[in-house]
């Protein structure tokens, strides 16, 4: 009995860190470096017709250069309202259309830029950390409860409190070479 707890204990612990780490790469792709990626408009809702709709469902992206955007609505009669969702949003673009089309040029960072986004994602990256630690404890809250409760013995907490570190380290670790490779692909010139 109690072994079945632990295990649910520590399997729902692993989902929800691979779920923190998960949100993290999602939130990595959101941040602009030197190349164009779809990722980059995830964040971007339209007021199409009174109701907030995102700029996916609306057009189709993709990415003909290394350095362009195309963005190609559904319905040509929303092309302005995209063009003002772009504007008006935080990602820094001007876009431009020849009525069918609206492309987004990335301009090629700055070395100051750079620096600028390293730290952005190293803030998302601690994020991360702190989601995972924040399952950690909560796990370990839980099975003191279960300690408390004479659920499970000591010996079970105490060998539970290891696998749910080494679960921990494994996901930070995890998240750490993510933020290296997002860093890298940001200083890349």
């Amino acid at each position: 009995m109690s072994d079945d707890l632990v295990s649910g204990l520590l399997d729902d612990a692993r989902e929800r860190m691979h779920k923190c780490v998960e949100a993290t790469r999602h939130e990595f792709g959101s941040v602009r470096t030197g190349r164009a990626s779809p990722a980059l408009l995830d964040r971007i809702s339209v007021d199409y017709y009174g109701a907030t709709t995102p700029l996916r469902q609306l057009a189709t992206i993709t990415v003909p250069e290394a350095r362009l955007l195309a963005i190609q609505p559904y319905d040509k009669g929303s092309i302005r309202a995209i063009e003002r969702a772009i504007m008006e949003s935080d990602i820094g673009l001007t876009p431009s259309n020849d009525g069918a089309v609206i492309r987004l040029v990335l301009p090629e960072l700055t070395e100051e830029r750079r620096r600028e986004l390293v730290k952005v994602v190293r803030g998302i990256a601690e994020d991360g950390r702190v989601a995972i630690r924040n399952v950690r404890r909560d796990v370990m809250h839980d099975l003191r409860e279960l300690k408390e409760g004479g659920e499970i013995g000591a010996d079970d907490e105490h060998r539970a409190e290891g696998e749910l570190q080494k679960v921990t380290d494994t996901r930070v670790t995890e998240l750490d070479e993510l933020l290296g490779l997002k860093e890298d692909e940001i200083l890349e010139v």
